[in-house]
């Protein structure tokens, strides 16, 4: 089984406030790099129209953009209570 058909498991409640955002959109064009699109297990970060987009609906919480923007541009907390990720074990 691959990461994609692992992450198939997973079931979300999703509500209508995001608890991710791009602080400044400006830092992200700038960037050169763009590690978001990266380093989350979830894509959540897609390169859109010369801006950053969050599908925060995808979100598996785990808080790697968090930590991995070099320029601290990612606001994140976690959902509020009962939204969110639910993990399934296979």
């Amino acid at each position: 089984m691959n990461i994609d058909d692992k992450l198939y498991l997973n079931r979300y409640i999703i509500d209508q406030f995001s608890h991710l955002a791009i602080k400044d959109q400006q830092v992200c064009t700038d960037c050169k790099d763009k590690p978001c699109l990266t380093f989350c297990p979830a894509r959540v970060y897609e390169w859109k129209d010369e801006h950053i987009v969050v599908g925060y609906e995808g979100c598996l919480e785990c808080g790697a953009c968090r930590v991995g923007c070099p320029y601290d541009n990612v606001d994140w907390v976690y959902p509020r209570g009962g939204f969110g990720v639910q993990f399934r074990l296979a």
